[in-house]
């Protein structure tokens, strides 16, 4: 555990960027997309699985282990990699996001947020230091500042508001957290859909040198146009030598349109969520096992993939599963979408350092839309 936490820029294409972080449990190759594992696993799937398909790193959620089984248990059983059986990175957002969104008759001050929990209707308070504190607990590599994150649209003074609330706790998390020479504590920059605020946020972050940056407060209900725009804005001003992390994002769409404008790092819970409601993400598009058209279709997912869940189960088979409400169709069809996002990356990666990337990302958006519908 020797090994200093630091982020290495192997190459550039326009201003995608493939990289790594270091870090003394693992490498992170970027462009990187880290699977959700909210609860301490990554839903319908085995921790062995989600490192087969190729990801080198799983996101846990502080709001929600906070509440169960409780952080000081996770502690006191060895933290979250050896609760959860998993001896790679683990990044551990702050809770603040949920707690905006989840929790009952919560309260938002200088001091922190005091919050009803969703789950047994107890009385929490979170401050940024407590944020430290539990994810310290949990032993996470990469922590994030607790935030304020608000919906979009919303109005201007209240963006304002929320953002300069965050850079005050991001302050506050930075002196909680210390000198932790293999882990990161990564700010979050806020300021909605408000280009000045954004600029703000960024450059004030920056000025407090952290070893990573994430934008946040997006995909929470803004076009892809204004996320995009945002990112346009603020991934210029972020230093050039430190990580840079989409919260919350997202769609295959979104991550090569994000990777084409500098972002190294992205987690979102659609792949498994859709997996588990009969979506499949292929590198033909999305495929809906629901569709009745699926009935008598023999062809797999992907012949080509090397996952077996897309290689070796006929697309018919994986529609009477997901009509039947079977559990093993959520299960394949999970795996299959982490895969499929993980090959992306993959995929991504090679093209940046081929020079190619712009080139690749047309391929790929050309095969989505092209599809792969069975012959009539």
């Amino acid at each position: 555990m020797n090994q200093p936490f630091h982020f290495n820029l192997l190459a550039t294409d326009g201003a995608a960027r493939r990289g790594e972080v270091v870090m003394p449990r693992g490498t992170v190759r970027t462009p990187a997309f880290m699977p959700v594992g909210t609860g301490g696993t990554v839903k319908a799937m085995y921790m062995d699985q989600v490192r087969e398909t190729g990801a080198d790193i799983i996101l846990g959620n502080t709001y929600h282990l906070m509440l169960r089984p409780g952080a000081e248990r996770v502690g006191r059983l060895g933290g979250l990699h050896e609760f959860a059986r998993w001896p790679w990175p683990i990044l551990t957002d702050s809770g603040g996001f949920q707690v905006m969104s989840l929790a009952d008759l919560r309260k938002i001050t200088e001091k922190g947020v005091t919050f009803r929990s969703h789950v047994d209707g107890t009385v929490h308070e979170m401050s940024p230091e407590r944020s430290i504190e539990i994810q310290g607990l949990l032993d996470s590599d990469i922590q994030m500042q607790l935030d304020e994150c608000i919906r979009l649209p919303a109005p201007p003074a209240e963006i304002e508001r929320a953002m300069e609330l965050s850079l005050r706790w991001a302050e506050r998390c930075r002196t909680a957290f210390g000198d932790q020479p293999g882990k990161a504590m990564f700010g979050i920059v806020q300021g909605g859909d408000v280009e000045e605020l954004r600029i703000r946020s960024a450059e004030a972050l920056r000025d407090l040198g952290l070893k990573g940056y994430s934008i946040g407060g997006l995909a929470v209900g803004e076009p892809q146009e204004v996320m995009l725009a945002m990112l346009d804005v603020v991934c210029p001003i972020l230093p050039r030598d430190k990580p840079r992390y989409l919260m919350g994002v997202g769609t295959p769409d979104d991550i090569l349109k994000s990777v084409a404008r500098g972002v190294d790092m992205f987690d979102c819970v659609m792949p498994t969520r859709a997996g588990r409601h009969g979506l499949a993400y292929t590198r033909f598009g999305k495929v809906n096992l629901k569709n009745a058209r699926h009935a008598e279709d023999p062809r797999p997912l992907d012949e080509e993939s090397d996952c077996p869940a897309a290689r070796d189960y006929s697309r018919a088979y994986l529609h009477h599963l997901v009509k039947s409400g079977e559990s093993l169709g959520g299960m394949l069809l999970t795996w299959n979408n982490i895969a499929y996002y993980q090959s992306l990356m993959a995929d991504i990666r090679a093209a940046i350092e081929a020079g190619r990337f712009e080139a690749r990302s047309g391929e790929i958006t050309e095969m989505w839309a092209r599809g792969d519908l069975p012959p009539i």
